[in-house]
């Protein structure tokens, strides 16, 4: 197993669309949103579907729409052969890059030769509280252990830009670029060819989707300094007083529907069917840190992944930190002195979005799309999650 790598043959997605009661994909079941884009993926690549030896789906709110293996269910609505079988796992946001990372390990150690990543939420008609436990059903031994439960993640936020000194400014600063360059990459066309166009049925006929839609290209720094902070309560505010309450919607992530799909493949079994491989999946790290911080594992989990891939930082040629809110990127900026224009440099989910079971393809096919304009060998992808996790997944540019 030694001389067994995962490769990356294509990786494509859907058109990320704002998740509200009025999206562009409401009425859309999510499976068919999911099967559209493996449907995508197969027609793309061509690979026989007798090769896939099995299906890992990232998704976050399984219940509703989403609930009862959802991957499974994409599957065979894609059309392919009842013998592809299929996983959904939940690591939170890192769900979508859980189930790369699971792909590729399962390449290394022999359990695939060829296997689909993929993921999917449907965040404007299966909402993130939908599968929510209040603190009553935390358990007894979880309460004593964290007395006060976890806190709201805009809350975990705030609590970062308080630790690492961040203000208001430099987060809407932040925000702004985000959007400034998901425009310029949109118009540029420099992250538009893995979307897969996808079909929604309407009253008048099939409308096709084929573009993010969260850009918003007319926002400015006085716009994104008007805007109240989205998380203050008064009760929170007495519990926590070093809050400086200045995290708002504008530099916050974006609820939003999308789906993603990538075929992972041995590296010789590539060779060997006439594939072309874009670049290696070879390292990983998953780590936790404190669940009331929350956001913050992806500072340990980076450092793991460097140390296990051997490498220095400055050998880091593009680098994608979820976007999650402003504050957590730019901590890891201060723990990570590396250039800010490797860092997301097509944007992020401030602008384009985070539907949380998708999202690790987006910032995968992007951290791809960097690595090949630069030149550059090595990338490095890492997501916060929900209470207290995160991965970090290392990318070599074949």
């Amino acid at each position: 197993m030694a001389n067994r790598r995962a490769v990356i043959i294509d990786i494509v997605r859907s058109p990320f669309i704002r998740g509200r009661p009025d999206g562009q994909l409401v009425g859309l079941h999510p499976v068919d949103l999911y099967a559209q884009v493996l449907q995508g993926l197969m027609a793309r690549t061509s690979v026989s579907a007798a090769l896939i030896e099995d299906v890992i789906t990232g998704c976050v709110i399984q219940v509703g729409e989403q609930s009862g293996n959802i991957g499974r269910q994409a599957v065979l609505a894609a059309g392919l052969p009842a013998s592809v079988p299929a996983v959904t796992l939940d690591r939170k946001c890192g769900s979508a890059q859980q189930a790369v990372d699971f792909a590729a390990q399962g390449v290394i150690a022999g359990a695939y030769d060829v296997v689909i990543a993929g993921g999917v939420e449907m965040m404007s008609t299966v909402p993130m509280k939908a599968n929510r436990m209040g603190r009553d059903n935390l358990g007894q031994m979880l309460l004593k252990a964290y007395p006060e439960g976890y806190v709201n993640q805009g809350v975990s936020a705030e609590l970062i830009a308080s630790k690492w000194k961040i203000d208001r400014q430099a987060m809407d600063a932040f925000a702004l670029a985000s959007h400034v360059n998901a425009a310029s990459a949109q118009d540029k066309k420099l992250t538009t060819s893995p979307i897969i166009p996808i079909a929604m049925p309407t009253a008048e006929g099939v409308r096709i989707i084929r573009m993010d839609d969260g850009i918003r290209r007319d926002t400015t720094l006085e716009k994104l300094g008007a805007l109240k902070p989205a998380f203050r309560t008064e009760e929170l505010a007495r519990r926590f007083p070093e809050i400086g309450w200045n995290v708002t919607a504008g530099n916050s992530s974006q609820v939003t529907d999308g789906a993603f799909a990538a075929l992972v493949m041995e590296e010789s079994v590539a060779q060997r069917l006439g594939f072309s491989p874009k670049a290696a999946i070879t390292h990983f790290s998953v780590s936790g840190d404190d669940p009331t911080l929350m956001l913050t594992a992806i500072i340990p989990a980076t450092r793991k992944l460097l140390q296990r891939a051997g490498v220095a930082l400055q050998d880091i040629s593009a680098f994608e930190v979820n976007e999650a809110f402003a504050s957590v990127v730019l901590a890891w900026l201060k723990e990570f002195p590396v250039d800010p224009h490797l860092v997301n440099q097509f944007g992020g989910a401030i602008a384009l979005g985070h539907p949380v079971g998708a999202s690790g393809g987006r910032l995968l096919i992007n951290l791809l799309t960097a690595l090949d304009r630069s030149g550059g060998r090595y990338g490095i992808q890492t997501m916060c999650e929900s209470g207290g996790m995160a991965n970090a997944t290392f990318v070599e540019r074949l």
